[in-house]
């Protein structure tokens, strides 16, 4: 009687509306999450100080005050003056700016390349999987840091020739500026190492997902390649990107502040985490707040983007095994 009537009542459940959606589940399963929680704290903040950052910033982040130099934080900078008297604070909070501005342009740039270029492999097959995939094995054959370094020591003087050469046909004043030139060149740089490992996790989605019923139906019923593709194929395999999207974030901040450090990546007056570490590590011991600064905001970020990581993937897995 007990096990009727709790049959019954599932069955009122459903019939009312009352049944479970999967994404009401990932979001319960998110906020049970402490550590993903404080990840995500952390991640709206930074993309909160990256959008309104420079203008509370209380100084200029390139103004320099050589009676000011290498001062200790105090009530008017908070973080201290770095050795040419920049504001340590007012040069964070930009630099919080070029790190989401750079993840999001070169999640965007590689995601969309890898999708293109993860379901052509898959779903062409043949001579184009073949070639993808061989082009994805040889760029993940080198450290990221290395070949992201190579790529951008090799195209800066060729780029700055062009672009010089562009400048003299149009005027454009964009093209002398410096840090304009850094940026593109992190992006491009960043973009070409990141993209192989989407393109691998949506080719290995859609060769599961191209042998399901209704893909074999739209075969048969002569609905076009593309249509199919970018229709069926890819928007059922777009779930594992976004975690791995989310996952890769701490990752490119990381590698575009060790790109910055070795002096390949944004440089001064630009403002970087990894810059402002370079610029002031033999000043370590005597002035230990002009590395120390900069870096605890890095690894800080770092740590949120990946805690947020982990938590939306514990919680979009469905096959994920719980204990």
């Amino acid at each position: 009687m007990a096990e009727s009537t709790g049959i019954a009542g599932l069955e009122d459940d459903f019939q009312g509306g009352k049944q479970r959606s999967l994404w009401v589940d990932a979001m319960e399963r998110l906020i049970r999450n402490r550590a993903a929680m404080v990840g995500l704290f952390i991640s709206v903040l930074l993309v909160i100080t990256a959008l309104i950052g420079p203008y509370i910033a209380p100084h200029d982040y390139i103004k320099t005050n050589i009676a000011n130099i290498a001062a200790t934080p105090n009530a008017t900078n908070w973080f201290g003056t770095d050795l040419i008297g920049r504001d340590i604070f007012s040069r964070i909070l930009h630099s919080v700016r070029t790190a989401i501005f750079v993840v999001v342009v070169v999640i965007t740039i590689s995601t969309i390349l890898g999708i293109i270029l993860g379901a052509a492999a898959a779903y062409l097959g043949k001579w184009v999987d073949d070639g993808i995939m061989r082009l994805t094995d040889i760029i993940l054959a080198f450290p990221d840091l290395l070949l992201v370094a190579f790529i951008s020591l090799t195209i800066r003087q060729p780029f700055v020739n062009w672009l010089g050469t562009v400048y003299q046909q149009t005027q454009w004043e964009i093209l002398r500026d410096t840090l304009f030139l850094d940026y593109l060149i992190v992006f491009g740089a960043l973009a070409l190492v990141s993209w192989p490992g989407y393109a691998r996790l949506i080719r290995g989605q859609i060769l599961s997902l191209r042998e399901q019923d209704f893909i074999r139906a739209q075969v048969a019923l002569g609905v076009p390649d593309r249509t199919i593709m970018f229709r069926h194929l890819v928007p059922n395999s777009i779930a594992p990107v976004i975690v791995s999207m989310s996952i890769g974030i701490g990752g490119i901040i990381l590698l575009e502040s060790s790109l910055s450090f070795l002096g390949f990546g944004i440089q001064p007056p630009g403002a970087s985490w990894g810059s402002m570490v370079t610029e002031n590590l033999f000043e370590w011991r005597t002035h230990p707040h002009l590395v120390l600064m900069p870096g605890l905001t890095l690894a800080l970020a770092v740590i949120g983007f990946n805690f947020l990581g982990d938590g939306l993937n514990d919680a979009l897995n469905p096959r994920q095994i719980r204990r």
